[in-house]
C-alpha cells in the first residue's frame, strides 16, 4: 500500500535545509532580470540614443502622437512644427520615433 498512501518517518532533529529555497530564489531572480530588467534597460538605452541623435528636419512622432517637423532642438525641450506655421514645444522624453524623410508630407 506504499502505492498509495507515503510512508511516516520520524523526524531526524535536523533543521530542514535552506539551499532548496536560496536557489529557488535565486532562479526567480535570474528569470525577471532576463524578462523584465534587461529587456527595459535596453528599451531605454535605445530611446537615449535616438534622443541625443535628433537635429533640426527631422520628422518625428510624440508618444501622444503628434506628427511634426523639428524646428529647433534645446537642452530638455523640442520645438515641432505640426502645421505650417503651428509650432508647439515638446520634451525630448515624450518623443516616440524619428521617422523616415518625406512622412511629414504625406500625412
Amino acid at each position: 500500500m506504499d502505492f498509495f498512501i507515503s510512508s511516516a518517518y520520524a523526524q531526524t532533529g535536523q533543521p530542514p535545509s535552506m539551499w532548496p529555497s536560496l536557489i529557488m530564489l535565486v532562479v526567480f531572480f535570474a528569470i525577471f532580470y532576463f524578462l523584465l530588467i534587461r529587456p527595459q534597460q535596453k528599451r531605454m538605452s535605445d530611446h537615449k540614443k535616438m534622443v541625443e541623435a535628433l537635429s533640426r528636419g527631422d520628422e518625428i512622432v510624440t508618444s501622444g502622437g503628434l506628427l511634426g517637423r523639428i524646428e529647433d532642438v534645446g537642452d530638455s525641450f523640442v520645438t515641432l512644427e505640426i502645421a505650417q506655421g503651428v509650432r508647439i514645444k515638446v520634451q525630448k522624453h515624450a518623443l516616440g520615433a524619428v521617422l523616415p524623410k518625406g512622412t511629414y508630407k504625406s500625412a
